[in-house]
C-alpha cells in the first residue's frame, strides 16, 4: 500500500485548505483511513478517520465542526477540507491506513501504512 499525501501549504487564519491522499496497491473497501498531525515538538496526534466501505467519520473534539473528512472510491482518493484554520492548527499532516477493525482508530500506533506528510502553515 502506498499513500502520497498533497495539498498543504500557508494560510491565514480563518481561511480553509483541502488535503488529499492518494492510495494504492490495494483494494481499500477493507480499510481504515486517517489523517494526522505533528507539530515541532509535540507529539503526533488523529485528526479524523474514515471508514472506507461505507464512509463513517471519527473526529476529536478539537477539529469537530471545522473540518471534514471524506473519500472518493473512484479514485482511491481520500480528502481533509479543513475551514475556519488557526496558528495551533499549524503541523505536518500525515495520511495513514489500515485494515478496518473495530476501536482504536484514534491510535498513531494502530497504523500500518503511512504517507509522507504535507506542511499546513496557518499565520495569524
Amino acid at each position: 500500500v502506498q499513500l502520497q499525501a498533497s495539498g498543504g501549504g500557508l494560510v491565514q487564519a480563518g481561511g480553509s485548505l483541502r488535503l488529499s491522499c492518494a492510495a494504492s496497491g490495494d483494494t481499500f473497501s477493507r480499510y481504515l483511513m486517517g489523517w494526522f498531525r505533528q507539530a515541532p515538538g509535540k507529539e503526533r496526534e488523529f485528526v479524523a478517520a474514515i471508514r472506507w466501505r461505507d464512509g463513517r467519520t471519527y473526529y476529536p473534539d478539537s477539529v469537530k465542526g471545522r473540518f471534514t473528512i471524506s473519500r472518493d472510491s473512484a479514485k482511491n482518493t481520500m480528502y481533509l477540507q479543513m475551514n475556519s484554520l488557526k496558528p495551533g492548527d499549524t503541523a505536518v499532516y500525515y495520511c495513514a491506513a489500515r485494515i478496518y477493525y473495530s476501536g482504536d482508530y484514534s491510535y498513531t500506533g494502530s497504523y500500518v501504512y503511512w504517507g509522507q506528510g504535507t506542511q499546513v502553515t496557518v499565520s495569524s
